[in-house]
């Protein structure tokens, strides 16, 4: 009896052991990927990367060929010049009008004078005041003629911005620090607006998605410290991470991640951020410690 008692005891410990042991929550690390596309048509001239390469933000990394946008644009630039010559000559036009305009003023104002002293007839006065309505009506006349010009320059202006955006277009500008996953195209190729070129991700700080059961949410909160473990050829490594994230509902357990048993429990998902020193990958296995 004394013996089956202290084995009872041994095999407790034992199972107490196996509990102690346990991770509190499993998963695997993500980073949030970008697949970045072309934003033009044509040739690509160069892409300056490789897998693995890591780029910074806001780089020119490749460029899609230019050379039909460039023309089209020296087109545009010289209509603009023909119909900025066409409008310098209606403006000229105008000059000359108002100079003739204040001089028919000046010669009308002294005819006024004369009549008032009767040293000029009534058809002299007629005749000037007839002269000033006809300049008058000229320079309306030259400014209508302006008006359409005008029009016609600002729909050039328009018309060059929008190729200067095509042009800014066919630059492929990394829009992130990260590391390049997959790269999908090579120079020499004919891409098309929307197609992947490449995939990058910053992998610098690295998420783990672990569940873990509604009892073992009174034991975490945003901003907690908790221990990541992943496994090594001598013992698990361990890394020190922060939960970043925890699910507001429930879902069930992902199949990958429990047993069939306990796919059927409800679980919450919870986002542990990572400082990575190089050896953590995406879609690595790994665990999380509380204590």
């Amino acid at each position: 009896m004394k013996k089956i008692i202290t084995l009872l005891v041994l095999m407790s410990l034992v199972s107490c052991n196996k509990n102690s042991d346990k991770a509190d929550g499993y998963g695997n690390f993500e980073a949030t990927e970008i697949t970045v596309s072309a934003e033009a048509n044509g040739k690509i001239e160069f892409l300056k990367f490789e897998e693995g390469d890591v780029l910074q933000s806001q780089s020119q990394v490749g460029l899609v060929d230019t050379l039909q946008l460039h023309f089209a644009k020296q087109q545009l630039i010289a209509s603009k010049s023909t119909v900025s010559s066409k409008s310098a000559n209606v403006v000229s036009q105008k000059r000359v009008l108002l100079e003739q305009l204040k001089t028919t003023n000046l010669e009308q104002n002294r005819i006024r004078n004369m009549y008032a002293e009767n040293a000029a007839t009534k058809r002299q006065v007629d005749e000037i005041d007839g002269k000033v309505k006809v300049i008058e009506e000229q320079i309306k006349s030259v400014g209508t003629l302006n008006a359409p010009i005008l029009n016609d320059l600002k729909a050039i202006d328009v018309q060059i911005a929008k190729i200067n955006d095509q042009i800014a277009k066919s630059k492929i500008i990394n829009p992130i620090n990260g590391t390049v996953l997959t790269k999908y195209s090579e120079p020499g190729e004919i891409t098309a607006f929307g197609k992947p070129l490449y995939k990058i991700a910053d992998i610098s700080d690295m998420i783990l998605r672990v569940y873990v059961s509604e009892m073992q949410l009174s034991q975490i909160k945003l901003g907690q410290n908790v221990t990541v473990k992943i496994d090594s050829p001598k013992d698990m490594k361990s890394y020190q991470g922060a939960i970043s994230w925890i699910a507001s509902s429930a879902e069930f357990t992902p199949k990958i991640i429990q047993t069939k048993e306990e796919r059927v429990n409800l679980v919450y998902a919870v986002k542990v951020k990572v400082k990575n020193d190089g050896i953590l990958k995406i879609g690595m296995p790994a665990e999380m410690w509380i204590k």
